[in-house]
């Protein structure tokens, strides 16, 4: 193995402490239970830190500080000044991205080449935000109807967001929320996973430095069925955004009864990646293995299942096998990896259960399937895996594993290929390769999905958005509506 690189000064003082504290009303402190929950580097299986483990009693504390901020000094922040804070926030990340970049590899155990490598794309969507800031406007106009009465409509900051955000990228993940909030003039409650909270912790911190108002943006670690179950349900929250399982987003839905909270939900996926016999093999290869093990396979729209007519099945099958076998598996501050341990030990059996259900079912392991021979002894690290000869109702073909697996299915007819693809409950990507644009538009108009990649896959850029259909959720990331769905509209009458 490589030598490691060693940590940066403010991020070995950070990852060194012995506890992390909730972050409420701009202070650290304990949870009020005084308990604790550890959190591990994949990396080396080992205890990194603990956590305080936030319970409904933070929870309400951190509402209550959220509630107070909205309807307190932020409340007469201006949207320039908004904007101006974004644009800190901006540069003051910039400067100590470093130091984020090292807490989120030793956190969740991505590569830190690859966290250095998404410097640009957290920066760039934190200036997305902050052009928002001042792009909000109602509407003004005569209504006729009415007599003579002039009409328009105000914009204003739903108010307090509770924001639940998952373990495989909070780093970026969090400003979906965070940049949306601080345009509109919201406030937040922040509950990130348990497995990777130090990122989050970190940049509410930095925020604070910079001149956030404290109580705008509070975080609550802990678990999911106790902190994140009572943020869904709180009565003063009036919008939950939420990424994670399907499962989980369903009973986010029904706690949201409650006050009637709108809500965003980004959730499971089983993404079909297309690809077709005209297709350039070259790029369609390495494009749809990225597709699959980029993050380690923990990624909620990897294209998993991968659809490949059959004239070319075998071929496609080998050169993913033999793409995979030539990936660098290690320690995610080892500069060679360019795949990094999953994040615990839990997702760790849970992939391994699906590798071992694909032959039992029938599938063919073309590649794959165990751990790394040259991988450190300790840590949760396993081969990326390519499974051949695979039909749409195995359970590797349904279920969403979220680990570094690709399910090889063919198909004869691009109709096939469009009505396999279909064959799911989820609908969150999906992509086509071919050098035909006929063939590819009609292939991105069929698929039942909320985004689609045509030669490419796992762009996003927050000016074009993303979001899902059927059981992946609901409520587009990115575009202008991203921040309108953090306003509410007034309707208002003026008589002359």
């Amino acid at each position: 193995m490589s030598k490691l690189e060693p940590l940066s000064p403010a991020a070995a003082a950070f990852l060194s402490r012995a506890e992390n504290g909730l972050f409420i009303n701009g202070v650290e402190a304990p949870a009020q239970s005084g308990e604790t929950i550890e959190t591990y580097d994949p990396s080396t299986g080992k205890v990194l830190t603990r956590l305080a483990s936030g319970g409904a009693d933070d929870i309400d504390r951190a509402v209550v500080a959220a509630r107070a901020a909205f309807e307190g000094e932020w409340s007469r922040w201006t949207p320039y000044q908004r904007q101006l804070l974004l644009v800190r926030a901006h540069d003051h990340l910039g400067a100590n991205y470093e130091e984020l970049a090292q807490i989120e590899s030793a956190d969740m155990g991505a590569p830190i080449t690859r966290t250095r490598g998404m410097k640009n794309a957290v920066l760039q969507m934190i200036l997305f935000f902050a052009s928002q800031a001042v792009n909000v406007s109602g509407e003004t106009m005569q209504n006729s109807l009415a007599g003579n009465v002039t009409t328009m409509t105000l914009k204003s900051p739903i108010g307090v967001v509770g924001g639940i955000i998952p373990w495989n990228g909070p780093l970026i993940s969090q400003w979906w929320i965070l940049g949306a909030a601080l345009a509109s003039g919201c406030t937040v409650v922040m509950k990130p996973a348990e497995d990777a909270s130090l990122s989050v912790l970190r940049i509410a911190q930095m925020l604070r430095e910079i001149g956030l108002p404290d109580g705008v943006v509070n975080v609550v670690t802990g678990k999911g069925g106790v902190a994140g179950a009572r943020l869904a349900a709180h009565p003063d929250v009036d919008r939950v955004a939420f990424t994670g399982s399907t499962s989980t987003g369903r009973r986010i839905i029904e706690a949201s009864a409650v006050n009637m909270k709108r809500l965003q939900l980004e959730l499971g996926g089983k993404s079909p990646d297309i690809i077709l016999a005209d297709a350039d093999l070259d790029k369609a290869v390495p494009g749809a293995a990225h597709g699959v093990f980029m993050n380690s396979g923990q990624v909620c729209f990897a294209g998993s299942r991968v659809f490949v007519q059959r004239s070319i099945a075998e071929e496609v099958t080998e050169r993913l096998a033999a793409h995979a076998a030539g990936i660098t598996v290690g320690h995610a501050f080892d500069g060679t990896s360019q795949l990094g341990p999953l994040v615990s030990q839990v997702q760790l059996d849970r992939v391994m259960h699906y590798i071992n259900a694909g032959p039992a079912e029938g599938a063919a392991l073309a590649g794959g399937g165990g751990r790394p021979d040259n991988a450190p002894s300790e840590g949760y690290y396993i081969r990326p895996t390519v499974f051949g000869n695979v039909t749409n109702d195995m359970t590797i073909a349904r279920e969403e594993i979220f680990g570094p697996v690709i399910s090889v299915i063919p198909f004869d007819t691009v109709e096939e290929a469009i009505t396999l693809g279909n064959q799911t409950e989820y609908g969150l990507g999906g992509a086509v390769w071919s050098r035909n644009i006929d063939s590819a538009l009609r292939v991105v108009k069929s698929i039942r999905t909320g985004t689609m990649w045509v030669n490419c896959y796992g762009l996003i850029d927050p000016m074009v958005g993303f979001g899902g259909v059927k059981h992946s959720g609901y409520g587009i990331k990115g575009t202008r509506n991203h921040v309108e769905a953090y306003l509410t509209t007034k309707s208002v009458y003026i008589s002359s």
